[in-house]
């Protein structure tokens, strides 16, 4: 096929260069090779090629005032340079009318795209007889396929294939964490990224493209800064979306899917509910700008059935009256930011993140949001610390955690007296159908 289109184009040079005068000042009849008409492709007729060769007579003289139309050219020459362009280059001229989309669904085309992408892996020079009758019949059969075809069959098969790779690369788990460790990677891999999708009252739509994103153990941090936002008056709604690519192996234009949704959870059989939880594990992270004020994970944490109380059932992490477990924050705590022009820091505030895993090593809690160290009265029935005493305090519908800290002079470092996490009971009932 691709030997008859370079005749085919062949053919219509020399059909152009027939209508041109002889040198002699005679006109030349058009010659007697026509152009032959393939299987699904419409051909230019002599009135067209007349027009392009008064335009090639006209831009002899001149070059300024002559411009072929992309839309005015033959089905074959926009064929022949869409064959040129990669598969999201292709996609996105699909999108320009409706004669560009039919073009661009040429079958010719997209199984040499497939081909590339997909060829089969030998290792050897010599090729298997089953692989080339293979592809030969592959080949054949262009014809007989509906447009389009080969563009579903590439696009179903590249996204399987980045899909067989994430999971591939997700299924080491950390025993920290309980998360994939190559999280990154996999983030690098499927193209992900996150956009804030702004909504004024009058219906106008603002996309706003992260500018920084960085991948810690448990959390991913996004930063959005810019010149050209909308004014905050003017906005009604703003919505967080995670996006795609359509090819996940590169960085283009993505769209946006629905709502996130857990997972389905299926209870676990508490073999022991007389004895409440055992075995639990903590991994909490501090951390600003790529800087970590805390990274700690604390093993072998229970609760008894009989500190349930308002609701909560109390796990205790860094007792208040043991000085062997406290911990120090390093470094002076501050949450960075930074825009085009100004960059700075807020005092005493941080990010943390924090997982909770069961028994069983699965997350059982887990969140990453933004705290702030507060002033906070002395404990009356703890020991008595010489510096200033702050506490940290997060919520949401999972549980409660309380942090306790005091500010050392002579160091200058905060130090962790005190860890608790109140878990709810409703949150452990959901998770292993008990009746707490």
């Amino acid at each position: 096929m691709a030997t008859g289109r370079g005749r085919l184009l062949l053919q219509h040079w020399l059909g152009l260069q027939a209508l041109r005068p002889p040198p002699g000042g005679v006109g030349a009849a058009p010659g007697s090779g026509g152009l032959r008409k393939g299987a699904g492709v419409e051909f230019a007729d002599w009135t067209m090629l007349k027009q392009y060769a008064r335009c090639g007579r006209t831009c002899d003289g001149s070059s300024a005032g002559c411009s072929v139309s992309l839309d005015g050219m033959p089905p074959e020459i926009l064929l022949k340079i869409l064959s040129y362009l990669d598969a999201v280059t292709l996609l996105c001229a699909g999108c320009v009318n409706k004669r560009f989309y039919h073009l661009a669904n040429d079958n010719f085309i997209w199984i040499r795209i497939y081909s590339t992408a997909f060829s089969p892996k030998r290792s050897s020079w010599k090729v298997n007889s089953v692989v080339k009758t293979a592809v030969s019949a592959n080949l054949l059969s262009v014809e007989d396929k509906e447009a389009g075809y080969w563009k579903k069959e590439y696009i179903t098969k590249q996204i399987a294939s980045v899909k067989a790779a994430l999971a591939q690369l997700l299924k080491s788990v950390s025993p920290y964490t309980g998360l994939p460790v190559k999280t990154k990677e996999a983030i690098r891999i499927s193209g992900l990224g996150w956009v804030i999708v702004l909504k004024e009252k009058s219906g106008r739509e603002h996309v706003m493209e992260h500018a920084e994103l960085s991948v810690n153990d448990s959390s991913v941090t996004i930063v959005w800064y810019g010149k050209n936002w909308p004014r905050l008056a003017t906005l009604s709604t703003l919505n967080l979306c995670g996006v795609t690519p359509v090819f996940m192996d590169r960085s283009k234009i993505p769209t946006k899917n629905g709502p996130y949704e857990l997972p389905p959870h299926t209870p676990r059989l508490d073999d022991t509910p007389e004895y409440g939880l055992h075995g639990y594990q903590l991994h909490v992270d501090m951390h600003s700008g790529g800087i970590f004020y805390l990274c700690s994970t604390f093993r072998n944490l229970f609760t008894k059935k009989g500190h349930i109380e308002n609701g909560y059932a109390k796990l205790i992490v860094i007792h208040l009256k043991n000085n062997t477990e406290h911990l120090p924050l390093v470094g002076k705590v501050g949450l960075a930011w930074r825009t085009d022009v100004f960059d700075g820091c807020i005092k005493s505030c941080s990010i943390m993140d924090m997982t909770l895993l069961d028994e069983y090593g699965q997350p059982f809690w887990c969140f990453s949001a933004p705290v702030c160290l507060r002033s906070s009265p002395r404990p009356s029935d703890g020991p008595q610390f010489w510096g200033q005493t702050y506490h940290i305090d997060y919520v949401d519908s999972a549980g409660r955690l309380h942090m306790e800290l005091v500010w050392i002079p002579e160091t200058e470092e905060h130090f962790i007296v005190s860890l608790v996490l109140y878990l709810s009971v409703a949150k452990i009932n959901h998770w292993f159908g008990t009746r707490y």
